[in-house]
């Protein structure tokens, strides 16, 4: 039978002439068509959705119009019928004109199939007894499997300390350090989208992998159901439960992903009492604390809570400093400190959005070969920017004022005189008038009901000494900047 991507001419000869039964004789026939249908399917899904749901499929017996494929579960058998029946119906009928139907079976305790569906064809080979892969095989391809994805980008060395995440760090590295004698299990570090939780737990996965003789295993909680469920289905949970329980460090990322999986949680939930029990070492992030996961059971929040929860604060302006100023060292660009504070004071809620904004901002400093400056960032950074976007007002400005020199809020209404706090004042007064629709007594009763002459003064004078001092210009241009974009 020729391949279906030349079975025009032979399928409109089939059409034309009366339709025989198709009977189970011609194995080798049929376990060609098959084998021709498989690997269709394999290029059509994917490597991965193929081994997923479709490598364990045999071919069954065949009556009349209708071939049967056997799976070794019903789970399997109804998820392949809801999801690809139709495309195997129709493969089938391309290959084989006379099958008009597919029909889709649990196998049967010592069930003998035609041919399984990664043989080889041949039409004098006997046919195969499904068997299924030998324990030693399937625990080394879950070993494999479950094998630590490190990223390695993701160090102790590379992750900058401060003083919202100050805490987590010194927890993880005391988990990478003596795992087995830390005091606390197990490690719960939670904090917002792109704060650190997953650097820190691949800088403990990789600290440990350098120092040696430590089984350590890391997934997402998503990837942890992922392969439960494949477990399942394979009759490989027992090899899947052993592999978990015999490492040293285990390590699940947002744990978050299994509120509402109840079955999930009940396995993790085993696999956590096992490890504890036998003195291994756990490390959990989540995007909450384990009394705020609403949706656990209370029974594995419980645990989770008895070991040492670890929060990791939104950063600071003097941390996002640090983080670009060690980014950009690593790159080797020059990046103006101007346009650091700038990406400091604008992206403030996720690091990652912030290495990404710097990120692109160097690569397009080297495509190009031109020098980054706040104008060219603007420009750049032009969507993330406008993402950040609100509306201006002029108490947003005192406080930004007031953080550039470092100044108390308070004092941009006081009656204090001194130039360390006259002059912040000032340009806070300029830049009322420059980005907001206030009038001049309006501004005036903003800064401690002074007159709308004094408001008057402090925008000339800011003007005249923009223009005398650049340092002082690129100051106000910098806050200008953030303010507005």
């Amino acid at each position: 039978m020729p391949p279906s991507s030349e079975m025009s001419a032979g399928s409109a000869r089939a059409a034309a002439e009366p339709i025989a039964p198709v009977s189970s004789g011609g194995n080798g026939l049929l376990a060609d068509a098959w084998a021709r249908i498989a690997e269709r399917m394999r290029t059509e899904v994917g490597d991965v959705e193929y081994r997923t749901w479709l490598q364990q499929i045999v071919l069954g017996p065949v009556e009349e119009d209708e071939v049967t494929l056997l799976l070794p579960t019903r789970f399997l058998r109804d998820w392949v019928r809801t999801q690809y029946g139709d495309r195997l119906n129709t493969l089938w009928n391309q290959e084989i004109p006379a099958i008009r139907r597919v029909e889709l079976q649990v196998m049967r305790p010592g069930e003998r199939p035609a041919a399984p569906v990664n043989a080889e064809p041949s039409e004098s080979a006997p046919v195969p007894e499904p068997v299924a892969a030998p324990v030693s095989d399937r625990a080394s391809d879950m070993r494999s499997d479950l094998a630590v994805p490190l990223d390695p980008r993701f160090t102790f060395d590379t992750f900058v300390v401060g003083k919202p995440n100050e805490f987590a760090y010194a927890c993880a590295r005391r988990v990478a350090e003596k795992p087995s004698s830390v005091g606390f299990n197990p490690l719960f570090l939670y904090g917002g989208v792109g704060l650190g939780k997953t650097h820190l737990m691949h800088a403990i996965g990789a600290e440990l992998m350098r120092n040696g003789g430590i089984s350590v295993a890391y997934m997402s909680a998503e990837k942890f159901m992922y392969r439960f469920i494949a477990a399942i289905r394979s009759q490989s949970t027992v090899e899947f439960k052993d592999h978990l329980r015999s490492v040293d460090v285990l390590m699940i990322d947002d744990l978050q992903f299994l509120i509402g999986k109840d079955n999930t949680q009940e396995e993790f939930f085993h696999t956590f009492n096992a490890l504890v029990d036998a003195g291994r070492q756990i490390v959990v992030s989540a995007d909450k604390s384990p009394s705020d996961l609403s949706g656990l059971e209370d029974r594995l929040r419980t645990r989770l809570g008895c070991g040492m929860v670890a929060d990791i604060h939104a950063t600071t302006f003097e941390l996002r400093i640090s983080i670009l100023e060690a980014k950009a060292t690593a790159s080797g660009v020059h990046v103006p400190g101007k346009v650091l504070e700038f990406l400091a004071h604008k992206i403030t809620s996720n690091v990652r959005e912030l290495e990404g904004a710097l990120n692109r901002l160097i690569a397009h400093a080297n495509l190009f070969g031109r020098p980054i400056t706040l104008e060219s960032t603007q420009d750049v950074l032009h969507d993330i920017l406008k993402a950040h976007d609100r509306r201006v007002t002029i108490e947003e400005i005192q406080r930004k004022v007031a953080e550039h020199w470092n100044i108390r809020l308070t004092d941009m209404s006081s009656a204090r005189r001194a130039r360390a706090v006259a002059r912040p004042r000032q340009v806070a007064m300029y830049l009322a008038k420059q980005l907001t629709s206030r009038s001049l007594p309006e501004i005036g009763r903003k800064f401690g009901n002074r007159d709308h002459t004094t408001v008057m003064h402090a925008v000339s004078r800011v003007q005249e000494l923009m223009e005398r001092d650049g340092a002082f210009a690129e100051d106000v241009e910098l806050l200008r900047r953030m303010l507005e974009s």
